[in-house]
């Protein structure tokens, strides 16, 4: 369970308050972070950093105290700080003889088939150039994203190690496990040093949100987590402030709580899965009923379109299913309630009869 001598690809996520000390930039902890990396390198594993901390580095550039609230606030100390996280880890990657890469993302790249598709060949063009690609949210173009896209970079960090089929994602933040209980209000709460399967009950037993220039908290790497697993990734989640902590959990060490994946799906059910649906289609009892037989969907099953989207955009079916529609909203309005062969007579020949096949049908909660 803890073996990770086989894995190939180990993505790094690290928080916002890992990364800082006292208020400011922990230089030190960056050169430490590099090399434990280096040695991960010299071994032969490809390695992904996915880090939070620009916001929380452009407020502290500016002196500003509290909580950074506003979007094009956050915008603009996401637009100072990111050159200086990058400029620390150039530094400290550099005594140990290591190039890193600047990749920032946003939700739409993932939402989007065709940039989804083009990140996995960036990233294995960069790991195969031995290259140290560190990852982050694009804060400075993104508008509602920010904050609660990826949960202070969490569910980004489970995104991208579903994407290149990582072997294993470390989660550093500030606390040491998963608890079965909130430890900041039940002193008997014990680490839960091993989840076979996350349940209801694990699920309740996450927090809030974050700190001061961080937006994640337990319930979001509870969900990176469900991410990463259905990827068939191992999680370990644990305090970025142990000492050697990547390190010793690769060497097998029982460090904070090891997430073990119940099942590996293929990459488009997973995409189908974690993208946000550009519309809703809702369907009546009878048409469900069919999908949970891994039938199709047909336009006579239809009873509402909400939200205007394109053919092959993913879409949600009655908040019970995602799929990837085979045509646009303005096209199923005008079919919604027809039978399947009466599709190519309203909209004209060379269309699918169908609204969505059962391979790009996917059940939430399967």
């Amino acid at each position: 369970m803890r073996d990770f001598s086989k894995a190939k690809r180990v993505v790094i996520k690290i928080g916002t308050n890992t990364l800082t000390k006292n208020g400011g930039i922990d230089t030190e902890y960056f050169s430490d972070l590099a090399c434990q990396v280096a040695s991960l390198a010299a071994a032969k594993f490809q390695v992904v950093i996915v880090t939070s901390g620009a916001i929380g580095m452009g407020a502290m550039q500016l002196e500003l105290a509290g909580k950074v609230t506003g979007i094009k606030l956050r915008q603009a100390c996401a637009a100072i700080g990111q050159p200086l996280l990058m400029a620390e880890y150039k530094k400290a990657f550099d005594k140990f003889n290591l190039t890193v890469s600047q990749v920032l993302l946003t939700a739409w790249v993932f939402n989007n088939r065709t940039s989804y598709l083009n990140l996995r060949n960036a990233m294995d063009t960069l790991l195969g150039m031995k290259v140290v690609p560190i990852i982050n949210e694009n804060d400075s173009i993104s508008t509602d994203e920010i904050g609660s896209a990826f949960g202070d970079n969490d569910k980004l960090s489970a995104l991208v190690a579903s994407k290149i089929d990582a072997d294993l994602l470390i989660m550093l933040t500030d606390i040491d496990a998963l608890y079965d209980s909130d430890p900041r209000k039940n002193a008997d709460a014990k680490p839960v040093r091993i989840v076979y399967e996350i349940t209801d009950e694990i699920i309740k037993s996450a927090g809030a949100a974050g700190s001061t220039h961080s937006t994640g908290g337990m319930k979001t790497k509870i969900d990176a987590a469900k991410i990463a697993a259905n990827a068939g990734c191992r999680i370990v989640l644990a305090n970025g402030r142990e000492g050697d902590v990547i390190t010793r959990i690769m060497a097998g060490e029982e460090i904070g709580t090891v997430f073990l994946p119940r099942r590996r799906l293929s990459a488009r059910v997973r995409w189908i899965l974690n993208t946000a649906p550009a519309g809703t289609i809702r369907i009546d009892e009878g048409a469900m009923a069919a999908l949970l037989k891994r039938k199709s969907l047909l336009p006579t099953g239809i009873i509402s379109i909400e939200g205007q989207f394109d053919a092959g955009q993913v879409i949600a079916l009655n908040d019970k299913a995602k799929a990837v529609t085979n045509l646009s909203s303005s096209e199923l309005k005008a079919v919604a309630g027809k039978h399947s062969s009466e599709i190519k007579k309203v909209l004209g020949p060379h269309r699918k009869d169908v609204v969505a096949s059962p391979e790009d049908i996917v059940l939430l909660g399967m």
